[in-house]
C-alpha cells in the first residue's frame, strides 16, 4: 500500500494501513458474546465456512460492551493496538468485533467516512502492493473476481476523505480467520466474514458513517 497516500494526524496518514480508534474518554466490558452466529453461511450462492471459533480467544469474538464514548450512535472506532472495531450504539454499548491489522509500515491514524459499501467485492491491487507481489500483477487490470478466496471476503466498506477522496483504506472480510487478532494485512482493517456481514448491515454510507482510527 503506498506512503505516497499518507495522511496527516489533523486529516488521513496513509500506507495503505487501517488501524485503531480513541476517544478521549473509553470503557468496555462484555455483555454479550455471539459466538452461536460463526457457522456456515449461505450467502448469495455461496457458502461461507463456518469459523472453528474456539480456536480464537474470547476477546475476538463479536460481542455487545459497555462502552463511554463521545463519539455519536454509529461511529466505527478502531483501535489498532487491542485489535478492536466497535460500532457504536446509544446508551454507552457498542458491537466490538476482533481485527486484523496492518502490520508494521503499513498503518495509520485519522478520521474518515464510509463512502460505500459492497457486497462480495472484486480485489484489485494496488500498483506499490503489484511492485513488492509481481504474482499479483495478474489482478492489476480487471480484479480477482468475487469468491471465497478473495482477499476482502464477503463484504468490503470503501472510506473517503473529507475532500471526498478515496483513501484505498477497507474494512472488509476475509477467509484467513486465523489472522484476527494479529498484526498481519497490508493495511486494511480485516474481519471475520461472519463478522463483516453482520457490521455491513449496520452501516449506512454517507459523510455521517464516521471511522475514527489510532495506533
Amino acid at each position: 500500500m503506498s506512503s505516497r497516500l499518507s495522511l496527516t494526524i489533523a486529516a488521513l496518514v496513509a500506507a495503505l494501513a487501517l488501524a485503531a480508534c480513541s476517544p478521549s474518554s473509553e470503557t468496555d466490558s462484555a455483555v454479550t458474546i455471539f459466538t452461536s452466529e460463526y457457522g456456515t453461511v449461505k450467502d448469495a450462492g455461496y457458502a461461507i465456512p463456518a469459523v472453528p471459533i474456539s480456536k480464537i480467544d474470547k476477546r475476538f469474538h463479536r460481542q455487545i460492551v459497555s462502552y463511554a464514548t463521545k463519539e455519536k450512535p454509529g461511529t466505527i472506532i478502531v483501535d489498532t493496538p487491542k485489535k478492536f472495531l466497535y460500532f457504536v450504539l446509544p446508551g454507552n454499548k457498542a458491537v466490538r468485533y476482533g481485527i486484523g491489522v496492518g502490520k508494521e509500515g503499513f498503518a495509520w491514524e485519522g478520521e474518515a467516512y464510509i463512502a460505500w459499501k459492497q457486497e462480495w467485492p472484486k480485489w484489485t491491487p494496488p500498483k506499490e502492493m503489484i511492485d513488492r507481489r509481481p504474482d499479483l500483477a495478474k489482478y492489476g487490470q480487471e480484479g480477482m473476481k468475487p469468491g471465497l478466496t478473495n482477499p476482502l471476503g464477503a463484504r468490503a466498506l470503501y472510506l473517503f476523505n473529507d475532500k471526498g477522496q478515496d483513501t484505498l483504506f477497507r474494512l472488509h472480510g476475509t477467509p484467513e480467520w486465523n489472522s484476527i487478532g494479529t498484526a498481519a494485512s497490508s493495511g486494511c482493517i480485516r474481519l471475520m466474514n461472519q463478522d463483516i456481514i453482520d457490521l455491513y448491515s449496520r452501516v449506512r454510507p454517507g459523510k455521517s458513517a464516521r471511522v475514527v482510527v489510532k495506533q
